[in-house]
C-alpha cells in the first residue's frame, strides 16, 4: 500500500492505492489478457497509421492526414499512460503509486486527452473547409496553417493538463489513500482530500465538461454544414465518398466525446459504470481509431496497399 509519514499536526499521504476495476478474480486472466491484446493492437495500429503518412508522398502533403498522423501519435500515448497500470490490477503486483507518480499520470492524461480533443476539433474544420469551401481551401488550411493549429493545440493540452494537475495536488490528501478508480483522475482523487474541493469540481466541470462539450457542439455544427453541403453533390459515387471520408471521423468524435462528456459532467458521481464508460474512451478509443479510419478511408487503404507492394 502506499506509504504515509507522520507529522506532528496529522497524516501527510505520500502514495496512493488504485483500486482499480472491480472484477471476479476469476476473471482476472482473462482480462489481463484481453487488456494486454488491446494494448499491443493500439500500438501496432497506430504506428502503422503514423508510418504509412510519413512514407506516402500523397498522404503527408494534405492537412488531413497530418492530422491523422498526429491521432494516431496521441492515441500511442494516451494508451501507454493508462493501459499498463490498468494491467498491474489483473496481477499479484503491489497496486501502490507514488504521489509523484499519480501526479505524473494526471498531467499527461489530460494533456494527452485535451491535446486529442483540440485535435478532433481541428479535423472537422479541415473537413468543413474541404467540402464546403473546396476552391479556398488550399488557402485557408495549407501545410503552415495546420503545423501552427497542432502546435497550437498541443500548447492548450500543455496548459490544461499542469492547470488540472496544480489545482488537485495542491490541496492536502491526509486521510485514507484508496483511489476508487483504475487511474488517477481528478473525480477519484478529489474524493481524498481533507479539504473543500468546491473550486476544482467547479474548475473541473467548466475547463474539461463544458469545453469539452463545446468543441462536441462545433463538431456537430460543422458537420451539419457538411452534410447540407454533400447532399447538394450531384453525383451519388462524389455523396458517397465524401460522406465515407466524414463518417469515420464522426464515428471517432461521438466515441470519444460522448462517454468523456458523461464523466466530467458529473463529477460528483460514483456510479459503477464511471469505470466502464472511462476505460471506453481511454483504452478502447485508441484502438478504434486506426481501424476505422483504414477500414473506411480509401486513400489510406491505396497507400498501404502500395507500401507493402513497395511502391
Amino acid at each position: 500500500m502506499g506509504e504515509t509519514k507522520n507529522t506532528s499536526l496529522d497524516t501527510v499521504v505520500t502514495g496512493f492505492v488504485l483500486l482499480g476495476l472491480p472484477h471476479p478474480p476469476s476473471l482476472r486472466t482473462l482480462l489481463f489478457l484481453v487488456f494486454f491484446i488491446i494494448y499491443i493492437l493500439t500500438q501496432l495500429g497506430n504506428l502503422l497509421i503514423l508510418l504509412t503518412v510519413w512514407a506516402d508522398p500523397k498522404l503527408h502533403a494534405r492537412p488531413m492526414y497530418i492530422l491523422l498522423g498526429v491521432l494516431s501519435f496521441l492515441d500511442m500515448w494516451l494508451s501507454s499512460v493508462i493501459v499498463p497500470r490498468l494491467l498491474l490490477d489483473f496481477t499479484p503486483a503491489s497496486k501502490a503509486m507514488p504521489f509523484g507518480g499519480c501526479v505524473a499520470q494526471l498531467y499527461f492524461f489530460h494533456f494527452l486527452g485535451s491535446t486529442q480533443c483540440f485535435l478532433y476539433t481541428l479535423m472537422a474544420y479541415d473537413r468543413y473547409l474541404a467540402i464546403c469551401q473546396p476552391l479556398r481551401y488550399p488557402v485557408l488550411m495549407n501545410g503552415r496553417l495546420c503545423t501552427i493549429l497542432v502546435a497550437g493545440a498541443w500548447v492548450a493540452g500543455s496548459i490544461h493538463g499542469s492547470v488540472q494537475a496544480t489545482l488537485t495536488f495542491r490541496l492536502p490528501y491526509c486521510g485514507p489513500n484508496q483511489v476508487d478508480y483504475f487511474i488517477c483522475d481528478i473525480p477519484a482523487v478529489l474524493r481524498l482530500a481533507c479539504a473543500d474541493t468546491t473550486v476544482n469540481e467547479l474548475v473541473t466541470f467548466v475547463d474539461i465538461g463544458v469545453v469539452a462539450a463545446s468543441c462536441f457542439m462545433l463538431i456537430l455544427l460543422s458537420y451539419a454544414c457538411i452534410v447540407h453541403a454533400i447532399l447538394k453533390i450531384r453525383t451519388a459515387d462524389g455523396r458517397r465518398r465524401a460522406f465515407s471520408t466524414c463518417g469515420s471521423h464522426l464515428t471517432v468524435v461521438t466515441v470519444y466525446y460522448v462517454p468523456c462528456i458523461f464523466t466530467y459532467l458529473r463529477a460528483g458521481s460514483k456510479s459503477p459504470l464511471d469505470g466502464a464508460v472511462a476505460v471506453f474512451y481511454t483504452v478502447v478509443t485508441p484502438l478504434l481509431n486506426p481501424l476505422i479510419y483504414t477500414l473506411r478511408n480509401q486513400e489510406v487503404k491505396s497507400a498501404l496497399k502500395r507500401i507493402t507492394a513497395g511502391g
